[in-house]
């Protein structure tokens, strides 16, 4: 009888566990790199003026569901701002500011695998992003990998959750992984779709970066954002078409030609106004769930 329920109680807890990666059973043992992730475009630029990505905050997006933020980083006094092309443009604060309530989120929610990629086109010094990882805590749960990583070497979420190493960061220039490990070349790892799009090349899913990258052997993101052009070469998202472009049909859409191009779907689908839609249906719907 004791056999019996300390078996039950096993039993009971590994069915727990295994209900707790990122939400579903079914991923535990799917790796990192064999699952699809609604992504938040601009994460911390949250608001309605024509450079707000997003309606919730980064923190309302992991609650939502979204498991993968991307997010801009620029110089101010030498130190990485979250701006929007320009910190006159949109400022959302430094990058303590952003990720402080992302370790605090990961704090109460032991059974999620997040990603962040941060982009860098300032060529901050990559010393100043890690300075900001430790001093919010948040490195203690970042993903170094021991070397380059192929498709089918990622580690499972499980094997992340145990190990506590469940924040993956990627940033798409002036990385060195030589001196801040755990933040990862992206266009290493990675190709995209073009980005910005509008509705004259939105439904594709061409490789943009790296230029002439090979699919084989990356994961994919497709960016599935509308843009409107309100002047030439200048873009504005579109917020009021945010739930017919983040509904199941547009994002199959685009899904669709990208499983027939590359005989799989992209690991992230990169979206404006996340909280808009059919976001975490259609996360759902990729993932076979």
């Amino acid at each position: 009888m004791r056999h019996s329920i300390a078996f039950s109680a096993l039993a009971l807890a590994a069915g727990s566990l295994a209900a707790d990666c990122n939400g579903h059973a079914e991923l535990c043992d799917r790796r990192y790199s064999n699952i699809t992730f609604a992504g938040a475009h601009n994460s911390p630029f949250v608001g309605i003026g024509p450079s707000d990505n997003q309606f919730t905050s980064p923190t309302d997006q992991l609650d939502q569901g979204v498991r993968f933020l991307q997010a801009q980083a620029r110089d101010k006094d030498g130190s990485p701002e979250m701006c929007h092309t320009s910190c006159i443009l949109e400022d959302a604060g430094s990058l303590q500011d952003y990720l402080s309530p992302i370790k605090t989120w990961l704090d109460g929610h032991a059974n999620e695998v997040i990603t962040l990629l941060i982009t860098n086109g300032d060529a901050i010094d990559i010393n100043k992003f890690g300075d900001a990882f430790k001093s919010t805590g948040l490195d203690s749960y970042v993903f170094t990998p021991e070397k380059q990583l192929a498709l089918d070497e990622w580690p499972t979420l499980a094997d992340m959750i145990s190990s506590g190493n469940r924040v993956v960061v990627f940033m798409d220039y002036n990385m060195d992984t030589s001196k801040v490990p755990y933040i990862l070349d992206e266009f290493a790892y990675w190709f995209e779709t073009p980005f910005s799009p509008t509705k004259d090349n939105f439904i594709q899913c061409n490789i943009d970066r790296p230029s002439g990258a090979s699919a084989d052997g990356r994961m994919f993101l497709a960016n599935h954002n509308l843009n409107i052009e309100i002047l030439p070469d200048v873009l504005v998202p579109a917020p009021l078409d945010a739930a017919d472009t983040n509904s199941i049909a547009s994002i199959t859409s685009q899904t669709d030609i990208c499983v027939k191009n590359y005989g799989r779907n992209p690991n992230v689908v990169l979206l404006d106004f996340v909280s808009e839609g059919d976001t975490i249906a259609v996360q759902n719907q990729l993932n076979g769930l």
